[in-house]
């Protein structure tokens, strides 16, 4: 071999293995998104004050999961919101039971509350779960044990609003018992009324990206409405109702509870993160999932989608943030840096009119 080619040869190994060194980097900076040193607050349409409150403590410096706990518990204060904490809508006893999860990105660890009663921040008792316990998810009598132990409050948490429109419920729920709404001796339409089933869903989910590019969420809620009692739904369910990926980025939801704990649904919407798409591209893929994988006929419309709703709230890396919903008129809350705002999420179906009234 001439010098020449020695030269060559060895020049171009050193290039060959230069190359094949950083190839697992550029691997994997296609499946990674970017940082950008930015933050930004995503929650549920309800959660307004919310994402204030988060922003104003992540502007302070504070962690993203502290600051997501604080702003939710806002909203668990507020008894005038039915659909989390305090004033929730309760199980179908007239009792409310509350679920919460959180997620911290940066030590990949997790908490967990359900079907805890009389405490009305579950947020703050599961975060307390995975700051102060080997475990995750902790449920009912024992959730109530381990909060009373860490100093919170025994209250309440019925208020009059939700307690009469449990008695509502109750009373038009069926023709067939003996509970009856106010009526007079002449009224005959009585029958007919007594058909109006009452029955929703709450739920305040919240995520954010801090200015060190950590990510951190919460998931809150009352659940199902006059549920049976220890119904619980993905809210408390890491995976379902919450995930986080502190390189790729966070995702929760609300709506019905049993669809995404059937598809697992918060953790893929990081996943399809993970595969490029964009935190709103990545919710609508979770939607079609849900709508994909409903096939009973209880749970479809006529035409043969989803007659239920569930909505996805997204963060990635970037800062870059997204929210969508299977049916149209959803909407979620934002704090971008810049602004504090309500947008209307992305969808797959948009609802008939009738349906909008």
């Amino acid at each position: 071999m001439t010098e020449v080619n020695r030269r060559k040869f060895l020049a171009s190994t050193v290039l060959s293995g230069t190359v094949m060194s950083f190839l697992p980097e550029l691997l994997e900076s296609q499946t990674k998104p970017t940082e950008v040193r930015k933050a930004v607050v995503i929650s549920s349409g309800n959660g307004i004050s919310a994402t204030a409150k988060a922003m104003e403590m992540i502007r302070q410096g504070a962690d993203a999961l502290d600051a997501v706990v604080a702003g939710v518990n806002l909203v668990e204060n507020d008894p005038n919101d039915m659909t989390v904490g305090l004033g929730g809508l309760p199980n179908e006893d007239g009792i409310v039971e509350l679920d919460a999860s959180v997620m911290h990105g940066p030590t990949h660890r997790a908490g967990a509350v359900a079907s805890l009663r009389n405490i009305k921040n579950p947020s703050s008792v599961a975060k307390m779960v995975m700051e102060r316990t080997d475990h995750v998810l902790i449920v009912g009598e024992g959730a109530l044990k381990f909060a009373r132990m860490h100093g919170f409050k025994e209250e309440e948490l019925l208020t009059e609003e939700s307690r009469k429109m449990w008695v509502k419920w109750k009373e038009h729920l069926s023709s067939g018992d003996d509970y009856l709404p106010s009526h007079t001796v002449d009224d005959r339409n009585i029958g007919s009324r007594l058909q109006e089933v009452m029955q929703s869903y709450g739920t305040i989910n919240c995520v954010a990206k801090d200015f060190k590019g950590n990510i951190s969420g919460v998931t809150t809620t009352s659940g199902l409405s006059y549920k049976m009692p220890g119904r619980v739904g993905d809210s408390p369910i890491i995976g379902a109702g919450l995930y986080v990926d502190n390189e790729i980025g966070g995702a929760g939801s609300t709506g019905r509870g049993e669809a995404n704990l059937v598809n697992c649904s918060s953790i893929m919407v990081v996943e399809f993160m993970r595969q490029g798409k964009s935190p709103e591209e990545a919710c609508l893929q979770a939607c079609k999932r849900i709508a994909e994988k409903t096939i009973m006929k209880r749970l479809l419309t006529e035409d043969g989608k989803p007659n239920y709703n569930v909505s996805f709230y997204a963060v990635n890396k970037r800062g870059e943030y997204g929210s969508a919903a299977i049916w149209s008129g959803a909407t979620f809350a934002v704090h971008d840096g810049v602004e504090n705002k309500k947008n209307e999420s992305a969808y797959l179906y948009k609802r008939p009119p009738e349906d909008l009234k």
